[in-house]
């Protein structure tokens, strides 16, 4: 057992790795051009298309065009996500009825593999999108629990 003394300079060196100990509240990410298209905050979003679980296409900017915003959410069906998703359909979604949410589920493979882990895992209720090729994954700059708001 280590003694008191040992812990202090242990919690010590790693202070001192600390270069700011006091941080401020300025945004320090690079200015973006809002004329872009990218994945940035304040960028224009990157349209896409995809299949839902039932195998119809789905279109995000003509679904911003039926809805006030978009959420995307990525998911692995870990129990992760699982909390997440059960979280935001319970606590999130209610609030924001002119909301379309999406689950993109970028690794099942097929549609027909998504559609099975989306039933197993209790979501048929959910829009669940098929990114068997990671597309709109790599578009995004996503990956497991990322949520994506467009407006």
């Amino acid at each position: 057992m280590l003694s008191p003394r040992v812990y202090f300079i242990i919690l010590l060196f790693f202070l001192t790795g600390c270069d700011d100990l006091d941080p401020s509240s300025e945004d320090k990410r690079p200015p973006v051009d809002t004329t872009t298209i990218g994945p940035a905050v304040g960028q224009i979003a990157p349209d896409f298309s995809l299949f839902d679980t039932l195998g119809n296409p789905v279109t995000m900017s003509a679904e911003l065009t039926n809805a006030q915003g978009v959420v995307l959410y990525y998911t692995m069906w870990c129990p992760i996500c699982d909390s997440h998703m059960s979280h935001m359909r319970s606590q999130i979604m209610p609030d924001f009825p002119n909301v379309k949410f999406f689950i993109i589920d970028y690794v099942s493979g097929t549609i027909e593999l998504s559609r099975e882990a989306q039933l197993s895992n209790g979501y048929a209720d959910l829009n669940v999108l098929v990114d068997n090729i990671q597309e709109v994954l790599t578009l995004y700059q996503a990956t497991m629990g990322t949520t994506v708001v467009i407006d």
